[in-house]
């Protein structure tokens, strides 16, 4: 199940687990990514809160929670290859796994239609 925020991340989420990114309309808008500031593992985050920072040549962009938990794994690929971010936004280009500490606020989010409604 793939979940969506207004501030354009995504997460897929497989039980208790959520993967984490930016979407492409995310990453659209920021223009070509150049850094990535990612989370350290075993930290926990509130829903909501800026858990990184991604940076392209145009601005830079904090990386909310969309969900409380904690880190359990981050992209170390994508910080060594901001631009994944952008070829491969929803794919190799996640940026961290974060095991869900509330699973009820996966329902306060956005799906596939009302995001691209949202986002358009």
């Amino acid at each position: 199940m793939i979940k969506y925020t207004e501030d354009h991340e995504w997460l897929s989420i497989d039980g208790d687990i959520a993967t984490v990114g930016i979407t492409h309309h995310a990453q659209d808008a920021l223009g070509d990514v150049v850094f990535v500031e990612l989370p350290e593992v075993g930290a926990s985050f509130e829903q909501k809160a800026t858990a990184g920072v991604v940076e392209s040549v145009k601005a830079a962009a904090d990386v909310y929670m969309p969900v409380s938990g904690e880190i359990i794994a981050v992209n170390d690929t994508l910080r060594d290859d901001p631009a994944l971010a952008n070829t491969d936004p929803m794919g190799a280009g996640w940026f961290f796994k974060v095991k869900l500490s509330n699973p009820e606020q996966i329902d306060s989010l956005m799906d596939e239609t009302t995001y691209g409604t949202f986002s358009a």
